[in-house]
């Protein structure tokens, strides 16, 4: 199949997920409530987690249809986090638009984010498989590993040291964890193998890893207008991305100095501009080393499709890898 084929699939799976996302908030009452449920679902997305789910579905020989709602719940929960995880980044805007919290209140914001997640599971219920309990399992255990994963984050911006080793055990459950949960999901609803089940979520942690640490890279390169907000937020905050740990470990003399008292405090990050702390990361070829390692792990997660049947699912989980690399967002 082509390129422009496997673009089409992707453009009408968005389609079917969308339109389920805005027709799954039916109440009206109470306004700010629905409102602000809309308004982060109407957000848009790249989808990649139900995109994720459906195509596991299928490369184990399930129908798209059979995965839509499990999609659909993944998708909820992962905006429940975004909610969420903005209210703890105080963030002011998520893809070029108000957050709730900003647009309404905090206490609406928290209680956006739980209704979404309600509804999560509501659409995970309506899933038909044999393995219901098995579904609603892993969905339970896997939002408690990001919950785990994003404590560990906002630990990290206080200590003083953070190794390359702990970024990764970080990601694994506050990003890497969604997207295996979404390709092991749909490989459960799909009624795939024991094999198949751990080759499919086996691909997912990889890519996570990947998807994670092209975050961290755009950050810093990409396009604001593209991005949907600020360039260099990391920065500014004080996380401890790979690029930040890499330049810590490679830097000297004064350049150190500058990225340690971030660290020390992070209000240094404010007064140090981004465009200096990116022209370290530059000059120590931090950046190279972040592409690098996101090829790597983009190597290792098709490397794990190689025990699924040869269909056009499973060559459009290959290309998927591969266009998450060239994004721009």
């Amino acid at each position: 199949m082509s390129a422009a084929v496997y673009y089409n699939k992707l453009q009408e799976l968005h389609r079917m997920i969308d339109l389920r996302l805005r027709s799954i908030v039916k109440e009206r009452e109470p306004k700010d409530l629905s409102d602000g449920c809309r308004h982060v679902l109407s957000a848009g997305g790249k989808r990649v987690r139900s995109t994720l789910v459906v195509l596991a579905c299928e490369a184990v020989g399930g129908s798209m249809r059979s995965a839509l709602d499990a999609g659909t719940a993944v998708e909820l929960l992962h905006n429940f986090t975004l909610v969420h995880d903005d209210i703890m980044d105080n963030a002011a805007s998520r893809r070029g638009k108000p957050t709730v919290h900003t647009k309404w209140d905090l206490n609406n914001g928290v209680l956006v984010g739980d209704v979404l997640l309600g509804l999560a599971y509501r659409s995970l219920l309506r899933t038909r498989t044999k393995q219901l309990h098995r579904s609603v399992e892993l969905l339970t255990n896997s939002f408690l590993e990001v919950c785990k994963g994003q404590a560990l984050d906002l630990e990290f911006e206080r200590r003083s040291r953070v190794t390359v080793k702990d970024y990764f055990r970080m990601i694994e459950m506050k990003t890497g964890r969604m997207i295996s949960m979404s390709a092991e999901l749909g490989a459960i609803v799909g009624n795939g193998s024991e094999q198949q089940i751990r080759s499919l979520r086996s691909f997912g942690h990889y890519l996570g890893r990947a998807f994670q640490l092209q975050d961290d890279l755009l950050d810093v390169v990409a396009d604001e207008k593209h991005l949907g907000k600020t360039i260099g937020g990391d920065i500014v905050a004080g996380k401890k991305t790979f690029l930040f740990i890499k330049a810590v470990e490679r830097a000297a003399g004064n350049d150190k100095k500058i990225l340690e008292g971030i660290v020390k405090n992070r209000r240094a990050a404010k007064k140090t501009s981004v465009a200096a702390v990116t022209a370290l990361y530059r000059k120590y070829g931090v950046l190279e080393a972040t592409e690098d390692q996101i090829r790597r792990n983009t190597v290792r997660a098709t490397a794990a499709l190689t025990v699924l049947p040869d269909n056009s699912s499973t060559r459009m989980l290959h290309w998927f890898s591969g266009i998450l690399l060239q994004r721009i967002s």
